[in-house]
């Protein structure tokens, strides 16, 4: 039996808030497969839920007036993979999703969830920084709209105020050519393992060189991370295979990785070099470009 405590089942975002904010220490439960974990292993801190599984508020995949695709919260990694608007429009998006868990984990699983969860394994996470994606958040005050960067504050955190909730997620259009991107994670049985590092490229590139780079990596740090180093040498640098080998020495300036039962320091920073140069390469191929 799980020590669920009480459970509150939510009609609304605006019902979900004032739960949170009548009950101190409640815990939010969407699609649930992480929270299962935890009232399996009977955590003290989720005796009490908040569900908010299938509002029609949080699910969703549009695109706004101004080009920027909005996904709810509530929406589902299956649903993710199988949106022509994202495949079309946010390909490492789908790529990454089609990564997580297997199709059963996949189907009840939210975009939401991975990235509140504040696991730095989380394989939306490190895409989502390098997309430069937006939260919509609801709260008491209103709604807000931060940047992903900063909002995993550590591991297993978020910079979540007690009753907010995550409503969706907002990602910004591309140029119309020259970009490219790229997520590759590996694990020691691929899908149905945990990452032990995943690496997320994005790139615009023009007249032979890299215009911009934005490479993120999960399990590299306590929280999914970009890396400054790294980035800012492969600005205005040319498309060669020194500059890959350049940007993966850069990247360790900018990592910190840990040992642990799934694997060792040393070989998370042996696959953060490696990926580097790999993800990097195929996004800049993706954008059209070719590595001499």
């Amino acid at each position: 039996m799980f020590d669920i405590r009480a459970y509150h089942r939510a009609t609304s975002v605006a019902e979900a808030v004032a739960l949170l904010g009548a009950h101190p220490g409640t815990r939010l439960v969407a699609g649930g497969t992480d929270v299962m974990i935890r009232l399996h292993h009977l955590s003290a801190d989720y005796g009490e839920l908040v569900d908010i599984h299938e509002l029609p508020e949080l699910r969703g995949i549009r695109e706004l007036s101004d080009g920027t695709v909005r996904i709810g919260s509530g929406t589902t990694f299956t649903e993710i993979i199988e949106s022509e608007l994202v495949q079309r429009r946010i390909p490492m998006l789908a790529e990454a999703a089609a990564t997580i868990a297997g199709p059963q984990v996949r189907n009840v699983a939210t975009y939401g969830g991975n990235l509140c969860n504040g696991a730095t394994s989380a394989d939306s996470a490190a895409p989502s920084l390098a997309l430069e994606v937006r939260l919509e958040i609801a709260g008491p005050e209103g709604t807000r709209l931060i940047p992903l960067a900063g909002f995993h504050t550590g591991p297993g955190r978020v910079a979540l105020a007690p009753a907010e909730v995550l409503v969706a997620i907002h990602i910004a259009p591309d140029p119309e050519s020259g970009v490219g991107s790229h997520y590759f994670k590996y694990a020691m049985r691929d899908a149905m393992d945990i990452a032990t590092i995943g690496c997320a490229a994005w790139c615009r590139i023009g007249e032979g060189r890299i215009l911009q780079l934005r490479l993120a990596y999960g399990v590299a740090a306590p929280t999914p991370i970009r890396t400054p180093h790294a980035e800012a040498l492969a600005e205005g640098a040319p498309l060669t295979q020194a500059t890959l080998a350049a940007i993966a020495r850069a990247v360790e300036a900018d990592v910190a990785p840990r040992s642990s039962w799934r694997a060792e320091k040393d070989f998370r920073l042996h696959l953060i070099k490696t990926l580097a140069e790999r993800v990097v390469r195929c996004a800049i191929t993706r954008a059209g470009g070719e590595i001499l």
